[in-house]
């Protein structure tokens, strides 16, 4: 008796509807800048800023098992760079973007030479360590300002309207290229092996998985983004310090997210970045207090809903918006 052909099955219902959703809310947003208000844009911005930079720690710590406390060295450095082409070498800002974020994955290959020495609970504190020289390197530049940083005036030249469209813009296609690649890297076969080394690097080596390059590529896409999402945010915000930029609250705000909507989820950093900015929207200015609850809410969620919001949901009702995993079905089920 023969056994009955199956077909491999990539997404689902909710997938297939998440993507003609997802491509319609992207055609509506692109409109934005022609009928929203300017804070609307603004917002996004703030949003966008977040939700990368979440995405980016997601990759490396919950889908590559490299728990880093120092991407906001990658952040900030990518921002620094980005002023620094546009202030001094005449680049235009918007294009200054993308080449901070090459800068940030740049300098992350050498960086990696040291931190890869590290691991477990070590490197993490060895990437707070390296993100610390990064910001004392940056303190000690005049040029840029030093300690108290400096202005972008690069931008003085295009008018207000233009500034916020173009960031607006350059904002909604960095999230969707974000998620894109991100996406597409899971499905592949890198994509299975770097969850085989995240599970288990022995294990994974033994079958053949180059574990040590497998994580530099992972470590330098990273800082890409962590840079990309640096130079995206001052640019909508004019100005950088060291403080600002390579504060380590980048990095406790991208745990907070990736754990409140789900770590190993592609959704995950999405859910934690919209509620970290409504949380940070309604709630920031009452102190003291507005802290406490992010901390009590983090805990709520790491005791209930341990695998983050939208894991709960997925676990609960089989919601997979960006389904990584390949599912063996019959053909007449």
């Amino acid at each position: 008796m023969t056994n009955p052909a199956f077909d491999v099955a990539r997404g689902n219902r909710a997938s297939h509807a998440a993507l003609a959703i997802g491509a319609a809310l992207v055609l509506l947003a692109a409109s934005l800048p022609w009928w929203g208000e300017s804070s609307w844009m603004r917002e996004f911005v703030e949003i966008a800023c977040y939700f990368i930079f979440a995405m980016m720690w997601n990759l490396l710590a919950g889908y590559g098992g490299m728990v880093s406390i120092g991407q906001q060295a990658f952040f900030g450095f990518g921002g620094y760079v980005m002023l620094m082409l546009g202030n001094f070498a005449g680049v235009n800002p918007f294009v200054a973007i993308p080449l901070g974020a090459l800068a940030a994955a740049l300098v992350a290959v050498p960086v990696s030479f040291v931190a890869f020495r590290l691991s477990g609970g070590y490197f993490a504190i060895g990437t707070w360590v390296i993100a610390e020289v990064f910001r004392l390197s940056f303190a000690n530049v005049s040029a840029v300002g030093g300690g108290s940083g400096t202005t972008l005036t690069a931008l003085r030249g295009i008018e207000k309207a233009t500034r916020e469209s173009v960031t607006y813009w350059m904002a909604l296609a960095c999230v969707v290229a974000a998620i894109a690649l991100v996406y597409l890297f899971l499905r592949s076969k890198r994509g299975l092996a770097l969850l085989a080394i995240r599970d288990n690097e022995v294990a994974a080596e033994s079958q053949g998985v180059p574990v040590q390059r497998m994580k530099l590529a992972v470590y330098v896409v990273a800082a890409f983004g962590a840079g990309l999402a640096g130079a995206l945010y001052f640019v909508g915000n004019l100005r950088i310090s060291p403080d600002a930029a390579f504060s380590v609250n980048w990095s406790a705000f991208a745990i907070f997210m990736v754990v409140i909507g789900g770590i190993g989820r592609i959704e995950g950093p999405l859910v934690g970045a919209l509620i970290f900015w409504a949380l940070n929207k309604f709630l920031s200015d009452y102190g003291t207090w507005y802290l406490l609850g992010l901390g009590l809410l983090a805990i709520v969620v790491t005791l209930f809903f341990k695998q983050g919001l939208w894991g709960y949901a997925q676990q609960r009702w089989g919601w997979s918006l960006f389904p990584t995993q390949r599912k063996l079905v019959r053909p007449d089920a």
